[in-house]
């Protein structure tokens, strides 16, 4: 086992992070990685009057509550995976700080698609927009078809690529993932006309513009190839909007994972309203990649 190199997941007692749990310990076991489990609490404000004689209170039952939560989380995580080494962190602290700290040394950051707690807002508003451009490792919002699901097991790795560095991190990352799950990889580009003198139905020119992102996407799927021989690659160059485009996907991927900065057709992903649109709608688990990782840890 490399016990140099760690799943960490968000769990704040919710089914939601349970099922992130339990999701991770499935890719620590296919990496041969340990998982660490991460409750974070926070105490109210010292401020307000009587905090001092309600201080240690507060303190033993938001520990307690995060006890609990890790411990029921590991017996999930161990039940569903075996062999899957776990050790669980309990901390008093701020939900993006504690993930953003442990994101410096972790292979991949993991957190369920709703919560309580600390880990509540994690993919309706700032907190996810903070962990996806200040977490140092990839992260992973998992998510199910529909709401209370666990994800499914079947289907195709997707990455949006655009010919960015992140991009071409985020392939990098996607073709692991698909070796790893033993399935294709399909990589997606979109584009948008911005002349209005082009009509809609100009297929000549649509066909032109796919064969050109194909060639330039050649690249990519040599890297993948070479990487993982074995994993069928797909390129889908089609004209629409980004978004609508990758939650379409999803709807049958086992895995999306998206550069958190890009240009062309994914230009802005994962900085505002389409980052926050496909964490919070896509029908499998979103992986952001984030600038800073030109390399997946073997």
């Amino acid at each position: 086992m490399n016990e140099t190199v760690e799943v960490v997941a968000g769990v704040d007692g919710s089914a939601s992070s349970v099922d992130a749990a339990v999701w991770a310990a499935a890719e620590a076991r296919g990496r041969d990685w340990r998982l660490r489990l991460v409750h974070a609490y926070s105490m109210p404000p010292s401020a307000f009057p009587g905090f001092l004689a309600a201080a240690a209170p507060l303190r033993d039952k938001a520990r307690e509550r995060g006890r609990q939560a890790l411990e029921k989380a590991e017996q999930e995580a161990k039940a569903a995976v075996e062999g899957v080494d776990v050790i669980i962190d309990l901390f008093e602290g701020g939900t993006v700080a504690t993930l953003v700290r442990y994101s410096e040394t972790a292979g991949l950051l993991v957190v369920g698609s709703r919560g309580l707690g600390g880990f509540a807002e994690v993919v309706t508003g700032s907190v996810a927009i903070a962990l996806a451009s200040h977490a140092h490792c990839p992260v992973a919002v998992v998510r199910g078809r529909k709401r209370h699901e666990r994800p499914v097991e079947s289907g195709p790795v997707v990455v949006g690529v655009d010919g960015s560095t992140t991009s071409t991190a985020a392939v990098a990352f996607a073709a692991r993932e698909a070796g790893l799950r033993e399935t294709s990889l399909v990589l997606v580009h979109t584009w948008t006309h911005t002349s209005p003198n082009v009509p809609d139905s100009a297929s000549g020119e649509d066909k032109d513009v796919a064969a050109r992102v194909k060639a330039e996407l050649e690249a990519d799927v040599a890297l993948c190839e070479r990487r993982f021989p074995g994993i069928p690659v797909e390129v889908v160059a089609e004209r629409g909007k980004p978004v609508r485009t990758l939650l379409a996907r999803s709807e049958t991927a086992r895995l999306l994972v998206v550069g958190s900065r890009g240009r062309g057709g994914f230009a802005g992903m994962l900085l505002g309203s389409t980052s926050q649109s496909m964490v919070t709608h896509a029908r499998c688990p979103v992986v952001v990649v984030p600038d800073e990782v030109t390399e997946t840890p073997e």
